[in-house]
């Protein structure tokens, strides 16, 4: 393939990508945003002592992820014998960048899941991503929110060898999950029925990871969801007629 044609199907494929989001989502989620700027100069009522409290919960017990610290977050305790396995549940969510203002009803949810979850025998470990201040991590691991990714980390031997990573990712709708979504998926064990990842986008054990892709193609991609959704096609259309 030519590389000027290579670069239409680039484009072309980013352009596909930022219409996986349905238009009904898009129009809505802008919406809300010219909501959100119009009462911004309105102080806020005063949330409730309940909600407060989970947050302050959902905030102690569970680790924020970044580019630079998630490798030595997802790890396994040193002080733990081997062979052991951590388990790590990371909840992804988002704001007006890459949720249209629509995960706050999972976030609630999950809020409010942390201490029952947390209560459970050999209950896993917690972690958080905002993919609007982490975009670069969240496309790396190529995922959006909300969504959970249930790690099965285990601990390396004396050799340092290890079995790889098992990872399971659950996309959640953004309008019904409530806290028996989450009860049912670590608590009843449906995490379980859900097949293990494999793909090149694995954050462990992927290709695009152990040859040191994943971060340059993040990049690519946070650049494409940065321009309008006009300039990929004008840019096709234009070098299509160059190379005719």
């Amino acid at each position: 393939m030519r590389p000027s044609s290579a670069l239409v199907l680039a484009f072309a494929a980013s352009t596909l990508a930022q219409d996986q989001i349905p238009l009904v989502d898009k129009v809505k989620g802008w919406f809300a945003q010219a909501t959100a700027a119009v009462t911004s100069a309105v102080p806020a009522a005063a949330s409730s002592p309940v909600a407060s409290g989970r947050a302050k919960v959902a905030e102690t017990i569970q680790h924020p992820l970044t580019l630079e610290n998630w490798k030595e977050t997802l790890t396994v305790d040193p002080s733990a014998s081997t062979p052991t396995t951590q388990e790590w549940l990371v909840y992804i969510t988002g704001g007006n960048a890459t949720c249209f203002g629509f995960c706050g009803n999972a976030t609630k949810a999950w809020n409010a899941s942390l201490p029952f979850l947390a209560a459970k025998p050999n209950a896993p470990k917690f972690a958080v991503i905002d993919c609007d201040a982490e975009p670069l991590l969240c496309n790396s691991w190529s995922v959006g929110p909300p969504s959970l990714y249930y790690f099965q980390i285990p601990k390396p031997l004396a050799d340092q060898s290890a079995p790889a990573a098992t990872v399971r990712y659950q996309p959640l709708n953004r309008t019904s999950t409530t806290v028996d979504t989450f009860k049912k998926l670590v608590l009843d064990n449906d995490f379980e029925k859900v097949e293990p990842y494999e793909g090149y986008f694995h954050p462990f054990n992927g290709e695009l990871q152990q040859y040191g892709l994943a971060l340059p193609l993040a990049y690519v991609m946070w650049g494409f969801s940065k321009m309008p959704s006009w300039l990929p096609m004008i840019l096709i259309s234009f070098m299509s007629r160059t190379f005719m």
